[in-house]
This record gives structure tokens, sequence and C-alpha cells, in this order.
């Protein structure tokens, strides 16, 4: 009979007694909560890592956890923006509900209380964070709120920065160093520990030519090796979207596409592609050796075998796909994210799984409390992910996906995603304008079956599907 991981979590197991203590009558103790370290990359698409099939990229460090714990194979954004994205994250929330819709807002005094470090620290844990917030002004971050802060105030922190001694220091190496700071500081106290480490890479530099600037070690990385285009970065599948989506129009002016502008200046060419993608596989895998560097410090401090490390992208990212760059709509590209939960304590149950199952960012924060034995709170609308192992949890057989950040640059998208059928509707072009893919035949989302015939009743279903989510998503 399989046990209930859940339940596991939520109860520390009672050790087993040897014999002499029993015969002596002496009690045993629970086991320590475990210590949590999550790790988010910002801008890793789901196939960008080897675990994931990409033979490619070289990321031996993640690969071993993801191989080792429970890899999701399946997670996927609700909202494809950073700040909309970690707040999810963060409340285990839509943004129909949590509200952070833009780059300006903050959680509120009471919603902050409701993050997942926040209750951790309620139950005893000390808690950090490290690298980009991304929520909020920065005169708005909750940092005295943590027990450890290590984030810049600044939405984007720069990749090129000094040290204390004026050298140049990449900016994840910065992050690097915060972590071991961290680990020297909290990994060695009795109490448990949740760590959550936001990388900026392998973000784009905003403003800066070169864009993906990576630390001059890994220049070499990857300069013998061609990227294959993908097969819808023909301009035909850019140009299949109307006029006023290439173009939109805002208060008279017309605006080119964002996700057209940033290709650009990634993709314009073969030359380009290959420049780009390159130096986006090189950030990756600098992140991948600081989580190397962790899980060493993890045994030098003797907290590895009980430290759970959960890792996931914010959000995907185009490579050329359709003709954009970016993130932001519903396609494959843009929302589907890596995510994998790492237990050293894990049994054959859980060691080694493949999860097929939809998994959600809006997931991490109800399995970061059951892990700790915290009380999920009602307003949560994730569940535990390692229910998905065990099947306990109720199977999603869709889910609802929004976009309403009001940019200008980038027109306004809500979408259903089964794992059959995706429809995307972009609510405010001027004309209506709808996408439908049958995944299983088209699962590079090459054909749109919104105008054919043949589809008008899963059209009119998938319709209907958007409202009844969307209602529930608040």
């Amino acid at each position: 009979m399989n046990i209930n991981y859940a339940l596991i979590s939520r109860f520390f197991v009672l050790a087993f007694f040897i014999v002499t203590a029993c015969s002596s009558g002496e009690k045993a103790s629970p086991k320590q909560p475990p210590n949590i370290i999550f790790l988010l990359t910002d801008d890793q698409r789901w196939n960008a890592m080897g675990a994931m099939g990409n033979s490619i990229i070289k990321t031996p460090n993640m690969d071993e956890l993801a191989d080792n714990g429970v890899l999701f194979t399946n997670t996927h954004v609700t909202t494809s923006i950073c700040c909309c994205s970690r707040a999810s994250i963060l409340s285990g929330q839509y943004v129909s509900r949590h509200g952070i819709n833009g780059f300006s807002t903050p959680f509120s005094e009471e919603a902050v209380q409701e993050t997942y470090p926040l209750l951790l620290k309620k139950n005893g844990y000390s808690i950090g964070f490290i690298g980009k917030y991304g929520i909020g002004n920065p005169a708005q971050f909750p940092d005295t709120l943590y027990d450890y802060w290590a984030c810049d105030a600044k939405h984007q922190p720069n990749y090129e920065n000094k040290d204390e001694n004026g050298n140049f220091i990449h900016y994840t190496d910065v992050v690097n160093k915060r972590i071991m700071d961290f680990l020297d500081s909290y990994g060695k106290e009795e109490r448990p520990f949740c760590l959550s480490v936001s990388f900026k890479a392998p973000h784009c530099e905003d403003g800066d030519p070169r864009q993906f600037i990576y630390a001059e070690r890994y220049k070499d990385l990857y300069a013998d090796v061609e990227i294959p285009l993908p097969e819808t970065a023909d301009s035909s599948f850019y140009n299949f979207f109307p006029e006023d989506f290439r173009n939109p129009v805002k208060n008279g002016t017309t605006f080119l596409n964002e996700g057209r502008k940033r290709w650009e200046l990634r993709f314009p060419n073969e030359e380009k592609y290959q420049e780009s993608v390159r130096s986006y596989y090189r950030l990756i895998t600098g992140v991948d050796d600081v989580i190397g560097n962790l899980r060493q410090k993890l045994e030098e401090t003797g907290q590895a075998a009980n430290t759970v490390i959960i890792f996931m992208g914010d959000n995907g990212f185009y490579l050329g796909e359709h003709g954009l760059a970016g993130k932001w709509y519903a396609h494959r590209e843009s929302v589907k994210v890596p995510f994998f939960i790492y237990d050293p304590r894990f049994d054959d149950q859980f060691r080694g799984q493949k999860v097929n199952e939809f998994a959600l960012n809006i997931d991490v924060a109800p399995t970061i409390l059951a892990l700790a034995g915290v009380d999920i709170p009602e307003g949560v609308q994730g569940v535990n992910a390692l229910d998905l192992v065990t099947k306990n949890a109720s199977e999603r057989k869709e889910f609802f996906y929004e976009h309403k950040v009001d940019i200008p640059t980038i027109p306004k998208s809500e979408a259903v995603i089964s794992q059959k059928f995706k429809y995307i509707n972009y609510p405010e072009l001027s004309t209506p304008f709808e996408e439908l893919y049958d995944l299983e035949r088209d699962p590079l989302e090459k054909t749109n079956l919104a105008g054919n015939e043949v589809y008008m009743n899963v059209l009119n279903e998938y319709r209907q599907k958007l409202a009844t989510l969307a209602e529930k998503a608040k």
C-alpha cells in the first residue's frame, strides 16, 4: 500500500526506537522539519535543461537533481511575465485573485503575510530571499520581514557589477556569494530554514545591444555548436497574426509588437540567432554551476540530508518561434517551464519519477507549505504538486491562462489549455482574433483551427470553458 507523501509532510514521522531505548522507556523525538531551498530562474523555458531532453545545453547539476527527484514534465505558468508569475509563486494564486498585474503593484501588508516564506516564519523557520524580488517598487519590498534579505533595490539587477574590492563580478556570481553567506549564517542553526533564490539569468539585459551578458569564463562554451532553427521561425508564422497584433494601437499611437521588436534584436538572421541562443544557454549553465556550489556547501554544513531543493523557471521564452522573442502569450514556448523537486528523504515511490499531469506555478506555495507541515490557507488556488505523484490530487483536465498587464506593445490575451486543445483569445484587438490548436496532432501549434468549420463545436466549448475558468480564478 502506497504511503501518502502529503501526510508524511504534514505530520512529522516518529523515529523508531532501538531495542535498548525501548526497554529503558526512552521517548523518541520527531524528525527535524526539512530545510527548503527554492530556486527560480528568469525566462528559462521548459526544454532549456538536459533532463528535459535538450542534448546541447550543459546542466549536469540540474539534471542530477531532477533525475533523483520528481520531474514535472508538463509545467506551465498562469501568467507569463515576471512580476505576475512571481506573485503567483509566492501566494499560490492566479493574478485574478492576488491582483498584482503590473510592475509597480506590491503585496498588501495582509497579503504578504500569506506568502509561503512568511507563513513558514510564523511556524519556526528562518527565511531568506536572494536576488531579484520583482514585485512592487523597491521602496515597498518586504525586506524587514525576512531574517536574511539580499535583493537589489531595483526591478532588474545588472549583470555587470563590482565587488567590495572594485573587481568585476557577474550577477550570477553575486547570487552565489550571497547563498554561501546565508548558509554560513543559517545553515548551522537548529531551527530549519527556507531560502528563496531568484536568479536574473537567463533574462536579457534590457536596453543593452548585447542582450545576454554572460561571465567571460563561458565565452567558448557552445561556440562550435550549431543550434537548429525552430520550425515555426519562418516569417509566415508571424505574418499570420492580424495587423493590430503586429502593430498595436494605443490612444491613437501605433506601436511595433514588443515580441517582434525584441526578435529584431536577437533573431533577425542566422548568425544573430546562433549568438543569442548560445549566450542564453551560457547564462543557464552559469546558474547550474551555482547549484553545484550550493550542494557542496550543504554537504559542508551537514544539511544536505535534510534539505529539499525545488527548481522552477518564472516563465517560458520564445527563441524565434512564431516570429517572436520574449514571452507574454499562451504559446508553448512562452508558458511551459522546468520544474522539479529533490528531497533526499524520498523513497522509491518518488525518487526518479516523471509526472506528465499539469503542474502550475501556483503549486509552488502549497507544495512548500505541505513539505514544512504548515497549513495551507483557504485562498490558495494551487495544489501540493507531490500529490500528483500519488494521484491523490484531482487531475487538472485544463487550466486558465491570463495576461492582462497594461503594456501598449503587448496585446492582452487569455487562454484555456488542456492536454488535447489550446484556445487563445485576444479580447482587446479591434478585429476579433482567436487561436485553437489540436495539441495531440500539432504540438508545435502550427495550424490554427479557429476558422475550421469541423472544429466549431470545440471552439464554442472552449469559449465557454474560458468564461467559466476566468470567473473561477477570481
